[in-house]
C-alpha cells in the first residue's frame, strides 16, 4: 500500500500522507515517494499543490526507528524538501495536528501553511541529542529570523499553532473546526491566479532567498555530524523509543 497518496481534481493536485497509524513518521519508502511526486513538472491544468495528513498527527518527522538502523538519513530529508521548495507551483501544506521536527520542515518548506489550533510545530532534535543540518537550519532563519529559529531550535519545544503564527512561520491558524474552510479559501484564490504569474513570483522568491546556500558551512557541518554519531544520540533515541528520559553526558 502507498504511504503517499497523490491524486488531481481540476487546477489542484493533492499529495496525502498516508501512514496514519505510526504518527505519518517519514522512513525511507515516504521520502522517495513525496521526493516522486514533486519531481515531474506540473501538468497544464494544475495551479496548486496540497498536502495533508491523514490520522490526527500530521507528520511525527523521521522514523526514529531507521534513523537508529542508520537506514535513512539527513541527505534523503533535503532531497525531498528541496523538491518541494523548488517545485514551479505554490504548494500549500494544511496541518491538522503535530508537525515535528521532519515533519515541522515538512511544512516550512511549502508556501502557505495552514493549521488547526490544535496542531503544535517544533524541532525536538536537541532533546534526543540531534542538531540539523546546514539545510534545514536555515528555513528556520529564513522564515523565523534568528529569534524564532532559536526559541524553536535551543529550547526544542512544541509551540501551538498559534505562536507559529504570531512568529510569522506558518499563514494562518484556525479553530480545527474551520480547517477545511480556511485551507480551501487559500487554495481557491491561488488557484484563480495566473499560472505564469505563480511560477515567476515563486522563482523569484526561492532565488532571492538562496543566497545562504553559498555560505563556508563546512565546519558547522561536522559539528552536526559529530553530533549524530555520538552516545548521547544513541542515548536519545533510545530513550525517545522507550519513553523515558535521556541522560546525557555530554559525548
Amino acid at each position: 500500500m502507498d504511504k503517499i497518496k497523490v491524486s488531481t481534481e481540476g487546477p489542484v493536485r493533492l499529495v496525502t500522507l498516508a501512514r496514519g497509524e505510526k504518527r505519518n513518521a517519514l522512513d525511507g519508502e515516504m521520502l522517495e515517494q513525496l521526493s516522486q511526486a514533486f519531481a515531474p513538472a506540473p501538468g497544464a491544468s494544475e495551479r496548486v499543490t496540497v498536502i495533508r495528513a491523514e490520522g490526527p498527527v500530521f507528520c511525527a518527522g523521521l522514523d526514529l526507528r531507521e534513523r537508529a538502523g542508520e537506514r535513512v538519513g539527513s541527505a534523503a530529508i533535503e532531497a525531498m524538501l528541496h523538491a518541494i521548495e523548488l517545485y514551479p507551483l505554490p504548494v500549500v501544506a494544511v496541518v491538522q495536528g503535530d508537525a515535528i521536527a521532519g515533519g515541522n520542515e515538512l511544512a516550512l518548506h511549502c508556501d502557505f501553511v495552514v493549521a488547526s489550533e490544535a496542531a503544535r510545530f517544533g524541532m525536538s532534535l536537541a532533546r534526543i541529542g540531534l542538531a540539523p543540518s546546514w539545510f534545514l537550519a536555515k528555513k528556520l532563519l529564513e522564515v523565523a529570523g534568528p529569534v524564532g529559529a532559536r526559541e524553536m531550535l535551543l529550547l526544542g519545544e512544541l509551540l501551538p499553532a498559534r505562536r507559529m503564527a504570531e512568529l510569522g512561520l506558518i499563514f494562518k491558524t484556525v479553530p480545527a473546526a474551520g480547517l477545511d474552510a480556511a485551507a480551501e479559501a487559500v487554495i481557491s484564490r491561488l488557484a484563480a491566479n495566473a499560472p505564469l504569474s505563480l511560477k515567476a513570483m515563486k522563482a523569484l522568491l526561492v532565488r532571492a532567498m538562496s543566497f545562504r546556500d553559498g555560505i563556508a558551512h563546512a565546519d558547522v557541518d561536522a559539528l552536526v555530524a559529530e553530533a549524530g554519531r555520538s552516545a548521547d544520540a544513541r542515548e536519545g533515541i533510545a530513550a525517545m523509543l522507550e519513553h523515558r528520559a535521556p541522560g546525557f553526558e555530554g559525548r
